[in-house]
């Protein structure tokens, strides 16, 4: 049995196409299934539903052989024993750090202001506004993040930005664009050399529906 990790929303949803191409379909829906392990059209694979943030653990630890998960994730996790082989090129987005749009981000950041940072993605931030040689107090969170600097928690944010909506909604403009993210297929190194054939073809499979 192949195992495949998957989080509900976007990714699964864009994985979708790609698992069809391989000839893999799920039979249930996720979004009305209360089932948490789904059948396919083939007897040998399955996929589990995880919070996105648990897609690598599942993988790592052999919960499953193989997942999808952002590289947002795959950073703030540290997915150095994980085997990466594809960027699946799907729910792409990026990093950026976002601030209330009337403060003055350009100037705090040139006078070497210490900077009040919320965001779930510590690592990637952190490695940034060092780089850059910032100096951020950083304030984890784990979710409505634009309200962060609306409240006077923070003076900016590192978060996640697809179309700008959300931030646009809540006054908040993006002033930085740290990295592109897209979603990459991970594999489990001890499952690839137990379940070669079955884990080559479907990798195989998932590289043809991306090119």
């Amino acid at each position: 049995m192949i195992t495949l990790a998957l989080s509900k929303g976007r990714i699964y949803d864009e994985t979708l196409p790609l698992l069809k191409a391989a000839g893999i379909e799920v039979l249930d829906d996720p979004e009305k299934s209360r089932k948490l392990i789904l059948a396919t059209n083939q007897s040998d694979v399955q996929v589990v539903i995880v919070r996105a943030t648990d897609v690598p653990t599942y993988v790592e630890y052999g919960g499953a052989d193989l997942g999808v998960t952002g590289k947002d994730t795959l950073i703030e996790h540290g997915g150095q024993a994980l085997y990466q082989p594809l960027d699946l090129g799907i729910a792409r987005c990026r990093v950026s750090v976002a601030v209330r749009a009337d403060f003055d981000y350009a100037s705090a950041v040139r006078q070497g202001s210490r900077l009040k940072v919320a965001t779930k993605y510590v690592a990637i931030a952190r490695e940034f506004f060092a780089a850059k040689g910032v100096h951020v107090d950083m304030i984890k969170l784990y979710g409505s993040m634009e309200l962060a600097p609306l409240t006077g928690l923070a003076d900016a944010i590192v978060d996640l930005v697809s179309t700008g909506g959300t931030l646009k909604a809540n006054n908040l403009v993006e002033v930085e664009r740290i990295m592109d993210i897209s979603a990459r297929l991970v594999v489990n190194q001890a499952a690839l050399k137990l379940k070669q054939v079955p884990m080559r073809r479907l990798i195989d499979a998932f590289a043809a529906a991306t090119r």
